[in-house]
């Protein structure tokens, strides 16, 4: 015995593929498998499982549960019927050969195909346990493209160009249909125009016209040509832009004109929309917050919060609005107390306080604060000068372990003083007597000339505005704290000078004008 193969040519290994051509490479169908779950309601006593069309093969389905399969077809003609599959058997229904297999709890429904008209499965309720259908088959691609002959050239003469186009074909009834069928296939990639020259003949000089050129030469093929890109719709966070693409031509002359697009369809269409600025929006990141300010009592605390961009860099556009607060109130549960004798340095008034750290704290941390330098030379040799310090407001960014340098608005609270006089002594040729008072001054101790002068504040100056929110700033007098009497502020030169205070005022809107 020799094989026949589907050629029908003896010795030949040649089979059909799943789609059911001979020697085929199983692109005219596509595989369809999937699964039902009934739903089962007091309403419905029926479902559709699923529907095979026309041509198809390889068909399997499994039931799993107490419910049972019944078929429903329609011919290409319109003539429909029904078959309950009540028994286990082999039928034939429309010209197909169907074998179905009963069990109690399952049923097996086969039809090696082609079918012969449209089958639907359906499902009929029959138990009050759910059921399950797995199904798969092979369904023919009946719609499919087709490459259509050229369309006429472009020119009578002188060189011009024509293209193909594709068109929706219906295997079935062998008619032209809409392009959507064919989409419904994934597997269906339709066909690119083809572009070819034509009547490349010159044409006849008439008219004192220059004689055209042949095509190829002298008459560049039409193309896409596009507008600049639009600015993104978004800075940050991802945006959309936009631009305008058009099908042009180009004469002889250099002329640019539109054309038709299915012109240029010999090649893929540029994108007119892209996506822009697709990496993150600034946002604000707040490190920890710094010990209380108070050692007792009710303090601030602090903590720097910065803008971060998505590369992690220090940087703005973060929004005002949705700025973390950078101090808050603290408490610390320690009660102060408050000897007669002496005031602690706890129990000073809070401003004092928080400028004394800030004078004496040189170390950076990771809340924004004032460094200050160390203090200039005297600029006089005797008597009466001043001295100059750099105070820059630094933060410890603790995610590198680096100082950086803010602005100096980032840091809260007052800034220490970069300016104060200094007392050098007599200078030569200076009378040498003096009051006890002036000798106690010039020449006691330290703790004695901070216990007789020292600053204070004596109210606020006018507000810098009448409305619409000012600043008032605290008025710093050197007072004699015996006489309580204003002295000249080189006395007060030992005693260290109070932080500048400010306060809002004027916070009533103003009148539109």
């Amino acid at each position: 015995c020799q094989i026949v193969g589907c050629d029908h040519q003896l010795g030949s290994a040649v089979k059909e593929d799943n789609c059911g051509v001979c020697n085929g490479d199983g692109s005219t169908c596509r595989l369809v498998r999937g699964q039902f779950k009934s739903q089962l309601s007091a309403s419905k006593l029926n479902d559709t499982v699923v529907a095979i069309p026309y041509g198809s093969r390889q068909v399997r389905l499994v039931l799993k549960g107490p419910d049972h399969l019944y078929l429903e077809t329609k011919t290409l003609q319109g003539v429909k019927s029904e078959n309950n599959l009540s028994t286990t058997g082999s039928f034939v229904v429309e010209n197909s050969s169907i074998d179905f297999q009963k069990f109690p709890d399952k049923e097996i429904l086969r039809i090696s195909g082609p079918l012969t008209a449209d089958f639907t499965i359906k499902i009929h309720y029959a138990g009050a346990a759910d059921s399950s259908v797995q199904f798969i088959f092979y369904q023919p691609i009946i719609h499919r493209w087709r490459e259509t002959d050229f369309f006429p050239c472009s020119a009578s003469c002188g060189g011009g160009y024509q293209l193909t186009s594709a068109e929706c074909f219906d295997m079935r009834s062998s008619r032209v249909v809409a392009d959507q069928y064919c989409h419904y296939y994934p597997e269906n990639i339709k066909p690119k125009p083809k572009l070819q020259e034509c009547n490349l003949d010159p044409c006849p000089a008439s008219d004192g016209y220059k004689q055209i050129m042949p095509y190829d030469l002298y008459h560049p093929l039409p193309r896409w040509e596009s507008t600049p890109w639009t600015a993104c719709s978004s800075s940050c966070g991802g945006g959309i832009q936009s631009r305008s693409i058009s099908c042009v031509e180009e004469d002889i002359q250099g002329h640019i004109s539109p054309v038709e697009e299915w012109k240029c369809m010999y090649t893929p269409k540029m994108p007119v929309v892209q996506p822009c600025n697709i990496f993150d929006c600034p946002k604000w990141l707040a490190q920890e917050w710094s010990p209380c300010t108070v050692t007792c009592g009710q303090g601030l605390r602090y903590r720097v919060v910065l803008c971060i961009d998505h590369r992690g860099l220090h940087t703005g556009g973060c929004s005002t609005k949705t700025k973390p607060h950078i101090k808050e109130e603290c408490v610390v549960p320690t009660p102060c107390y408050k000897p007669k004798e002496k005031l602690p340095v706890e129990a000073k008034v809070p401003w004092y306080k928080q400028a004394q750290e800030l004078e004496e704290g040189t170390a950076v941390s990771e809340e924004p604060s004032f460094i200050p330098e160390a203090w200039s030379t005297c600029s006089v040799t005797c008597g009466v000068g001043s001295q100059m310090r750099l105070v820059k407001c630094q933060v410890l960014l603790s995610f590198s372990q680096s100082v950086a340098d803010l602005p100096i608005d980032e840091c809260e609270g007052p800034k220490p003083v970069s300016q104060r006089a200094c007392y050098s002594g007599p200078c030569s040729g200076e009378a040498t007597e003096h009051t006890p008072e002036e000798t106690r001054l010039l020449y006691g101790s330290l703790q004695e000339f901070d216990e007789l002068y020292d600053w204070e504040y004596e109210g606020f100056t006018e507000c810098s505005e009448s409305c619409g929110g000012g600043v008032q700033e605290a008025v710093v007098t050197c007072l004699n704290k015996q006489t309580r009497e204003m002295a000249e502020e080189a006395l007060c030169v030992s005693s260290r000078r109070p932080p500048q205070l400010l306060k809002a005022c004027s916070l009533d809107p103003c009148p539109p004008r």
